[in-house]
This record gives structure tokens, sequence and C-alpha cells, in this order.
């Protein structure tokens, strides 16, 4: 897959994928018309998944990079030992070295098809936090308030619900922006979550190295149920997903995304997709073209979209159905039993709920009754909702 972009224009740098400028889009301007500028954006290897929502301050980072700037992409190895608390109402559990390197090696591949690694720098800020000692930190900490670090909306909303705010979480901000401190960076750019970690980044900078930090927000994009995207959600659409699952997803969003997600997630020019017809189905089937494409290659968005036609748009099966053993069932299950164990559902309710709705069909006939023991036979084939299908075999 071809990554090498066009530079982007400095108009749609400055507003294309971008939520907020802090302190102003003229100081940065000015300040990149003078020189290139250093910036970068931190992730927290914390799990494997990474969903189209990562990738938009990505794509930000990568228009940066194809002007010439110094692009950095620094992985939290030493502040994921503390766990960032940015929408958390609980604290994050500790994560081992192990994991931490698995995470990292998994999310270099995931981002491959849209980051140019001979373009960015990578760094890890364990290298520099895992030598602080004593005094570096009581020198860091007296330059922010402890009312200043409390006064955090999840901080002030678990202390509301009586639950407890740990003391370790507080120095998160703190060593996030220390992290521009050690790298004297221009920028930071991250999601509108981030904005106070960035912030305090920025005060740091000005306070250490009496240097003015810019922070860019990118925003935050909606999952395929209509709700910010996040991975406890269940609404995600995965970079590793497959091709089919992919351009499936993004064909279920809702209408009123489809700009955001063109928008956000690919590099068509705005001028074409302000223009395009109001048609829905035709421009979501764009969408979901234009970003399986980024991740799959060509021929593979092409082999998804036939598939998803074939099997939603004429309700016929997929030409490569998933088989399971006959064995594993037995006659005095019901629909609700097959459901569950040949997980075409998460959960019995799911179940009921799917075949209550007439989303289930066996061999072409719709089930309605969730206490049916239907008669399966090798052969026979399941159809779940729109896409999901199973075929059994001795």
């Amino acid at each position: 897959m071809d990554i090498s972009k066009q530079p982007i224009s400095i108009q749609d740098l400055f507003t294309r994928r971008v939520e907020k400028i802090l302190p102003s889009k003229e100081g940065l301007n000015a300040l990149m018309h003078k020189r290139r500028i250093r910036l970068y954006q931190g992730f927290d290897p914390t799990g494997f998944r990474l969903h189209l929502g990562h990738t938009i301050g990505l794509h930000k980072l990568m228009e940066f990079a194809n002007l010439g700037h110094e692009v950095i992409f620094l992985f939290g190895t030493g502040t994921v030992l503390v766990g960032d608390p940015s929408q958390r109402n609980t604290r994050r559990q500790l994560i081992t070295q192990k994991e931490i390197e698995a995470n990292i090696q998994d999310w270099k591949q995931q981002v491959s098809p849209i980051v140019d690694f001979a373009k960015v720098t990578i760094k890890h800020n364990s290298d520099w936090l895992l030598k602080l000692t004593l005094t570096d930190i009581i020198n860091i900490a007296a330059k922010i308030s402890a009312v200043q670090l409390f006064k955090r909306d999840m901080f002030q909303e678990r202390l509301a619900h009586g639950d407890t705010v740990w003391y370790h979480e507080t120095m998160y901000p703190l060593l996030q922006g220390y992290d521009s401190v050690v790298m004297d960076v221009d920028l930071e750019i991250g999601g509108t979550d981030q904005e106070f970690n960035m912030l305090i980044g920025r005060e740091l900078q000005a306070k250490m190295n009496n240097k003015e930090k810019f922070v860019l927000t990118v925003p935050m994009i909606m999952g395929t149920d209509g709700k910010p995207m996040s991975k406890t959600s269940g609404n995600c659409i995965w970079l590793s997903d497959t091709s089919e699952d992919m351009y499936g997803k993004l064909m279920s969003i809702p209408d009123d995304q489809i700009l955001p997600y063109l928008e956000l997630i690919t590099d068509i020019p705005l001028e074409e997709i302000r223009n395009l017809p109001n048609h829905p189905l035709t421009n979501k089937k764009l969408l979901a073209l234009e970003i399986t494409k980024q991740f799959h290659g060509q021929t593979e968005a092409l082999r998804a979209k036939q598939e998803f036609e074939r099997v939603v748009q004429q309700g016929m099966p997929p030409k490569k159905l998933t088989n399971f053993a006959l064995n594993q069932i037995s006659v005095d299950d019901t629909i609700s039993d097959i459901l569950v164990k040949t997980n075409l559902v998460k959960s019995r309710s799911e179940a009921k709920r799917l075949t209550q709705q007439g989303g289930v069909e066996i061999d072409g006939k719709r089930i309605t009754n969730p206490l049916t023991k239907p008669k399966i036979q090798s052969g026979t084939i399941i159809k779940a909702g729109k896409r999901k299908f199973i075929q059994f075999s001795k």
C-alpha cells in the first residue's frame, strides 16, 4: 500500500482534523513560517487493538512530517506504568514489561499502512522517566499546584461519587508534561481527552525551558452506534478487522457520520467531500471502500465490497462460509443455545433479542421463537443479523 502523500495546504493543516489549537492558530502559523518545528504525540501501549479513532492523530502527525517538520512518536513506556486516568472512572490495572513490548510491536504493525516510519522518530519515555531521582520529581511537582491537578473533571466526578483518586494517578499529567520538557517540543498533538495533560506540559515547558509549547487537539470520532468510539463500548472499527468486517462495519455507521468520517479518516480533498451528492448509500460505499483500501489494499477492499453486496444487499450467503462441527450441538439445543455455542452471538440475552426481532434464519427460513429446537444437519446454514453466517458439517 502506498502511504506517500502530497503535502497538505497550510489552511487545511490548521482546520482539517483539528478541534483546537492553543493558545492560537496564528501563533503556531507564525512559528512555522520562521523555522522547522518539533512536535509529538504520545501513545501509551495499554492494549494491542487500535481503532479508527486512533488514526485521526496519526494522519495529522503525518501531515506535519510530509511538510518537513520533525515528528516524534513517543511510546509511553514510562507513563504506562502509572496509567492515564483520562476518561476513567476507576484506576487502570498495572501492566507488565512483556505486555508493553508486545503491544508496541502490534501497534506498529497496525498503523504501518498510514505511517511512513522513515519520516518520524520513535522514542520511549522510560528512557528518562525511569531515571528520575526523588529530587527531580520534587522539582517537577513544585511547578504545578495540587489544586490544579485535583480540578480534573474525572477526579471530581470520582470524589462526588465517593470513589478514590489514587496519588499515583495525579502524577500522570506531570510525567506526561515532563516529556515536552525533555524533548523540548514546540507542539503536542492528542485527542480532546488529552487536553488537560497537554496543557500541563505546556506550563512545564514554559517554566522549565522558558519556551512556548502549542497544543493541538484532534476530534474524537463516533462508533458504529453513533456514540463516542471506545474500547469498552463495543462500537469500534478495529484496524485489525478483516476487510469484510471493516467494510461491513463502515456500512453500518449512522448516516450523519458519513461526512465526519470522510473528513477525519480519509485523504479525499475537502472540496470533493463537500460537493458529494445527497445520497447516503452511495457516499457510505465510497467511505467504506476508501478506508478499507487504506488498511487492506485495493484488491481486498473491492472484494469486501462485492461480498457485502452479495450478503447484505442480495441476501445470499458469503462465498466462504465458516464451518461448525455438527457434533458440538445436541437435538435438545434451542436456537438460542446454538447461536451462543457457534459464537454468532455473545450471550443468551442477545440471542433472544435477535431472534425475536426476526434477525435469525435457518436455510433461509426466519425463526422468531428463541425456544425453537431446530433440526440441524450437515449443510445447514444459520444466518444471524445481516452479515454473520455459519454452516454445519460432520
